[in-house]
């Protein structure tokens, strides 16, 4: 065994944890100094030789800040909480995430992934508040109340915000009319002159989120064109997409709106190893405007989703917990528009 490898004797003691005031002594600067420098304050003007020269000393002693202590001089902690997802999400609001998430950091919030699957608002709202968030982000899979939005705010945050069909009394609202997809997909097969129409709606636990306000829609703008609507329960699977396909004889449509690019792109292939042709016999739409979709031959018409930017929503939760007294805000965030292909 290396001297190295030895195990420590019983009494040793551990190793000491670096301070602010070690890194001060390294760099030659004062502790005030380093604060400033590590927490990233904008208000004290630090040249940058100064700056370079405290983060090298804290690198080499392995020195990071401590956020218990960094949050109780602030009043508030920098955790933005953000629920996983309890459903699967495609690569449109994957993308839309990802950015949020970068524009938080580079903004100088800790983003927190909570796994909250299977908990209630109730349950929720206070597994959150444990850990003193400074924002919470809902992407609307938890049904908030009022009463859950007052448990977080008591706890410290600042910024309850959520995203969804529908806006939460205490909250500031991100409304994502989804009806208006649905409508969009439903107006166009209309005008194309197909009058019995399929819209698949996805099996999968939780997505009736958005796939119900999108049936809706559809049926909404069929009904006022005289355009019957069949609704389809399928699993993005090969096996539930062929099933579908096989009855379509039999169902008589010669259209059909699917969830999203994903599932259309599924089911316009099993349809096609059916036999039908695409668009002469179903003519088909998606949604999301994914890049595979314009890969495919035919190329699959889509709805065209407008989402917000990731600096955009980063941007109003930096300034509702800098002005947490403003009056809750509603934007509506999501504009729907057609893409015409060669599948409809």
């Amino acid at each position: 065994m290396s001297q190295s490898s030895k195990p420590q004797p019983a009494g040793a003691a551990a190793p000491s944890v670096p301070t602010s005031a070690d890194v001060a002594r390294l760099a030659g600067v004062s502790r005030a100094t380093v604060s400033y420098v590590l927490n990233n304050a904008e208000a004290v003007r630090i040249s940058e030789p100064t700056r370079r020269k405290v983060r090298e000393a804290a690198e080499e002693l392995g020195y990071v800040p401590h956020a218990a202590a960094r949050s109780l001089r602030a009043g508030h902690t920098r955790i933005v909480l953000l629920p996983t997802s309890h459903i699967p999400i495609g690569p449109l609001y994957s993308r839309f995430l990802n950015e949020l998430q970068w524009a938080l950091r580079r903004l100088d919030y800790t983003v927190v992934q909570y796994g909250s699957l299977g908990l209630s608002g109730d349950q929720a709202a206070r597994a959150w508040a444990e850990l003193r968030p400074v924002a919470v982000i809902s992407l609307g899979e938890i049904t908030l109340s009022p009463r859950n939005v007052a448990t977080l705010k008591r706890a410290g945050a600042r910024a309850v915000i959520t995203l969804g069909p529908r806006t939460v009394a205490g909250a500031h609202a991100l409304l994502m009319d989804q009806t208006e997809v649905g409508a969009r997909a439903a107006a166009h097969l209309a005008e194309r002159g197909r009058r019995r129409m399929g819209v698949v709606v996805p099996e999968e636990e939780g997505l009736e989120l958005f796939s119900a306000p999108r049936l809706e829609g559809a049926r909404t703008v069929a009904a006022a064109t005289g355009v019957h609507v069949e609704p389809l329960p399928m699993n993005y699977t090969e096996v539930s997409a062929e099933r579908l396909a096989a009855r379509w004889p039999a169902l008589g449509l010669d259209a059909v709106f699917a969830y999203n690019d994903e599932y259309a792109m599924l089911l316009m292939r099993a349809l096609q190893d059916a036999g039908l042709r695409v668009p002469e016999d179903v003519a088909v739409v998606g949604a999301d405007d994914l890049l595979i979709g314009r890969l495919l031959r035919p190329r699959l018409s889509t709805v065209q989703l407008e989402m917000p930017t990731g600096d955009s929503l980063a941007e109003l939760v930096d300034r509702v917990v800098r002005e947490p007294a403003e009056p809750q805000e509603h934007h509506d965030l999501m504009a729907a528009r057609l893409v015409h292909r060669e599948s409809s």
